[in-house]
């Protein structure tokens, strides 16, 4: 199976965003200006050496509560003041942007397996554009605040402190207050990124001064509606043979998804709770839901060995499944959050990629491409590019579909719920094609001998 893009570009009205939910916004870094010079970090622990810029720091996003954000700025490879600027969010909810996106999925670099060093990733997406990822709410990675009820929020106030995160962002990087702003992210920032891309509209249509200049919006396996999303997830293991006709059966007949919310019990009969259970159970512990065709990486083995000093890469189809507990390991060396300005307030835990709070079955295509047709007959979108592959490299990529020339729903052959990191040729290709708004070549098929 495919992971799913919704692609969106310029044009954006509030009108259009009614299901989203919170986002972030960037600029365009001209390296050696001055800018944020503070904030510059000079090298990283084990770092490859490269030409472009880092920056990584704190924001505040309200001074009285002592609550801040943690963000980190890479400059495109070339040509930086010629880039647009793409800011980036992982979901969870809370899950850290820049252990997972930064380092794990599109950033310049990976951990090494050993965990204490980095290695260059020749497909990071600063190759078309500079990236900005930002740890968001407070609570997540090192962000944090000094007021204990601010752990406590929701998405309406997290897209108020992206707000606030962007508009002073922007006074450390004045250059990217006139730079096209790309709103990227993926699984709950489906919640974040739309909601984040209505207030910064409504900023725009009240503003005298400052305002963002928004060119596209891209949400990858994005979770928008659970009534769609948490009934294809079990639609998903069925068809992948994961769980059983009788199983797969009783959730289809059983269960009414309408209004449904997480938490048991809801608002579903015992025998779909039950099935669901089972489903889950089968499922569950010795598959990794976020790509089903990879093996496990096993905590505590990977933990050991990196402890040991030894390399703990395990590959699966390509991909180091391991890499999320190296990064994890990496970011709480005393040397890397030096280096990154990070952990200012010697905060009593250690760092964590996620907080409490296509193969892909955590948010499958299913749902998605549904709700996305949904979305462009509400808003009057005809189907402008039939449904049909799209091609890379001389090979099918995945397949698309857009509505009005504005609205693209894309999925990527092979690719899991974090598309950068299971096909990353396939995902930077679909990337540089969004914001240099290409369109993906579905009709240039290449011969095939026969």
């Amino acid at each position: 199976m495919d992971n799913l893009w919704v692609l969106c570009r310029e044009s954006l009205s509030l009108m259009g965003m009614w299901w989203f939910c919170c986002l972030v916004v960037v600029g365009l870094v001209c390296g050696g200006n001055g800018y944020a010079e503070e904030d510059l970090v000079v090298r990283l622990p084990g770092q490859p050496k490269v030409e472009f810029r880092q920056y990584a720091g704190y924001v505040d996003v309200d001074v009285k509560a002592g609550r801040s954000l943690f963000y980190y700025f890479v400059e495109a490879e070339e040509d930086p003041h010629q880039k647009p600027l793409t800011l980036w969010l992982n979901g969870g909810p809370g899950c850290s942007s820049i252990g997972g996106g930064a380092f794990t999925e599109l950033g310049p670099f990976f951990p090494r397996g050993d965990g204490r060093g980095l290695q260059r990733n020749s497909k990071s997406w600063n190759k078309a554009s500079n990236l900005l990822f930002v740890e968001s709410p407070a609570g997540v990675g090192w962000s944090y605040s000094n007021t204990s009820s601010d752990y406590t929020c929701g998405d309406a106030s997290t897209a108020r402190d992206m707000h606030t995160f962007m508009l002073n962002w922007y006074e450390k990087f004045p250059e990217f207050k006139s730079r096209d702003l790309f709103l990227t992210g993926e699984s709950y920032a489906g919640h974040y990124i739309p909601q984040l891309s209505v207030v910064l509209l409504d900023h725009n249509a009240h503003s005298t001064g400052v305002k963002f200049n928004i060119k596209g919006v891209a949400i990858g396996n994005p979770l928008l509606k659970l009534d769609r999303d948490v009934p294809a997830t079990y639609e998903f293991f069925w068809s992948h043979g994961l769980i059983s006709d009788e199983i797969g059966l009783a959730i289809m007949n059983e269960c009414n998804f309408d209004d449904y919310t997480f938490g048991s019990p809801h608002n579903v009969s015992h025998a779909c709770n039950h099935a669901m259970f089972e489903a889950n159970h089968i499922v569950g512990g010795y598959i990794n839901n976020y790509d089903v065709m990879l093996d496990v990486c096993y905590p505590s083995i990977v933990q050991q060995e990196l402890r040991l000093r030894k390399m703990a890469t395990k590959i699966s189809f390509g991909v180091d499944v391991c890499m999320t507990y190296e990064t994890c390991f990496y970011f709480n060396l005393p040397e890397v959050q030096k280096a990154l300005h990070a952990n200012r307030t010697n905060l009593p835990f250690s760092w964590s990629m996620c907080s409490d709070g296509d193969q892909d079955s955590i948010v499958p295509l299913l749902g998605s491409r549904t709700l996305v047709r949904e979305l462009a007959h509400d808003l009057g979108f005809k189907m402008t590019v039939p449904y049909g592959a799209w091609f890379h490299k001389g090979q099918v990529g995945g397949w698309a579909t857009e509505y009005g020339n504005l609205l693209t729903f894309a999925t990527v052959r092979g690719a899991a719920h974090m598309v950068p990191y299971a096909q990353p040729s396939r995902a930077l290709h679909l990337f540089s094609s969004f914001v240099r708004g290409r369109r993906l070549p579905s009709t240039t098929r290449p011969s095939i001998d026969g």
